[in-house]
């Protein structure tokens, strides 16, 4: 007698064909894998980049699998910002997978992404074609990318200079100014404006993670909205080198260089990387001699000075300073601190107590982007396991960082700081004497060397002619009461310790 009731939930495995079930395993899989990918990402990058994701065949004799996205655009920008971290999650999901394949949906192809890429940026639109729900067009929510100029070829798809766009974060309203890197801001914001700027190439020189590339991407936005029809190009010269050998072996050069002269506005990062490649060097120099004749505007960024490029062809030096090298200094601690404080806003429910916020700002001082990368690790860590941000916490978080950039203080070099700006001897600091011109700088040493070394109050003492922890504790204790209450003592205070960490 057979029974009319369906299968259970626990026998629907057994009328499931191995296909079927392949394809819900890997449906599974992809799941677990998009909700890592919104805790890591945030809401709008997620939603504007993973969630139009569709998964598609698994392919087990090469280990490759694809993953499909709705417009070349939105597929090219994304297996160049995120394809390392998608094949790398799906590697840990299922070891069989060697390979994730990211390209457009085979339905959508005749979509025209490259004016979406262009006039979409404009509505708020995502790479979808389809306004977000609940986003708002503005600064923050764009989609803006690439635009590339209508010249007819029919290899628009295939040469991929259309995929990489704007970071919608990376913009002037979110860059924070100090003396280190006003002149440029001020220079880029002039690059951008509606006028025509006095220079072009406008280089930007600084090292790793000053901001340099930020800069490059709110010239990018901000040119685009005061020319809402412009054409831009922003790449690394490590890409533009791919694009280039890859125009040179399909035998495609005439639409490379169509495709790349008809920009309004070039954005090329790390120049340095174009060392030693003699074609590339000059196909780079003949398309600057175009823009510049015809009033476009370039940028360029590099860790080094055009003059220290080695490698580099004479004429091309020439084009690269011919107009304006804006120099980024490291930060400072007070435009770290800022910085730091910038970035806290976007946490509004995240609760850092200031003296985090100075104890990074002081201590993570080799580049910019290691301070802020250690803040959002601090947050994601004090949210997804309910632990107060605190000091402590921080010093047993950020070990690595804390310890590639602490610069090795000693007290010796805080006591002969001291003596030089209060005018002492040296041998006062391990002086008995008690006259107030001797004690207070003698404090002021003590306070640093406990604030800007690891050694404990014994040892500091000791330092200062064997004299007991108590009696150090007492200067720490004193020297920061008068830095509240005293705006001299703070302005000396910190004038000394910015010296000692420079």
């Amino acid at each position: 007698m057979t029974s009319d009731r369906p299968p259970s939930k626990g026998s629907l495995s057994a009328v499931r064909s191995p296909e079927d079930q392949d394809a819900m395993d890997l449906a599974a899989d992809w799941a677990d894998i998009i909700q890592g990918l919104k805790k890591d990402l945030g809401q709008q990058l997620f939603a504007q980049w993973i969630r139009p994701i569709q998964l598609g065949a698994f392919a087990k004799d090469t280990g490759t699998l694809d993953l499909f996205l709705p417009t070349e655009f939105s597929a090219n920008w994304v297996a160049d910002r995120f394809a390392d971290r998608l094949s790398l999650a799906w590697k840990i999901a299922r070891s069989e997978v060697r390979q994730v394949r990211i390209s457009v949906h085979p339905g959508r192809r005749q979509m025209p992404d490259l004016r979406l890429a262009r006039d979409g940026a404009h509505d708020g639109i995502g790479p979808s074609g389809r306004r977000p729900a609940n986003d708002p067009p503005g600064e923050e929510g764009r989609a803006i990318g690439l635009a590339m100029p209508d010249i007819g070829s029919g290899h628009g798809d295939t040469m991929g200079l259309a995929s990489i766009g704007l970071d919608p974060s990376l913009t002037f309203p979110s860059f924070v100014t100090g003396t280190a890197n006003v002149l440029a801001a001020n220079a880029a914001q002039r690059m951008a404006a509606v006028e025509v700027p006095q220079f072009s190439p406008l280089y930007l020189k600084a090292a790793t993670g000053q901001g340099k590339t930020h800069l490059m991407h709110a010239i990018g936005h901000a040119y685009l909205a005061a020319h809402p029809r412009a054409r831009i190009f922003y790449c690394s010269a490590e890409r533009f080198m791919v694009e280039f050998v890859q125009a040179l072996r399909q035998n495609q050069m005439i639409e490379f260089k169509s495709r790349l002269r008809g920009f309004d506005l070039l954005l090329v990062d790390d120049i340095q990387f174009i060392i030693g490649k003699a074609s590339a060097q000059e196909e780079l120099l003949y398309t600057i001699d175009a823009l510049l004749a015809e009033g476009k505007r370039l940028v360029f960024a590099a860790d080094r000075a055009p003059q220290a490029l080695d490698g580099v062809e004479q004429r091309l030096l020439s084009r690269l300073s011919m107009g304006l090298v804006a120099d980024i200094a490291p930060a400072d601690i007070d435009l770290r601190r800022s910085i730091l404080e910038s970035r806290l806003a976007r946490f509004p429910s995240a609760n850092v107590p200031a003296d985090v916020i100075e104890f990074l700002a002081r201590t993570i001082n080799r580049n910019v982007r290691e301070a802020v990368g250690g803040l959002n690790k601090l947050i994601a860590y004090a949210q997804l396991t309910g632990q107060p941000v605190s000091l402590q916490l921080a010093e047993e978080q950020l070990t690595d960082i804390l310890s590639a950039n602490r610069k090795r203080i000693t007290i010796d070099e805080i006591q002969r700081t001291v003596c030089q700006f209060y005018r002492v001897d040296r041998t006062e600091m391990a002086s008995k004497r008690r006259a107030r011109a001797v004690v207070r700088p003698r404090q002021v040493a003590m306070y640093l060397a406990k604030v800007l070394t690891p050694r404990s109050y014994p040892e500091i003492g000791r330092k200062f002619g064997g004299r007991d922890h108590s009696t150090v504790i007492h200067a720490v204790r004193l020297i920061e009461d008068l830095r509240t209450r005293d705006a001299d003592m703070d302005g000396d205070v910190r004038s000394r310790q910015r010296q000692l960490e420079s």
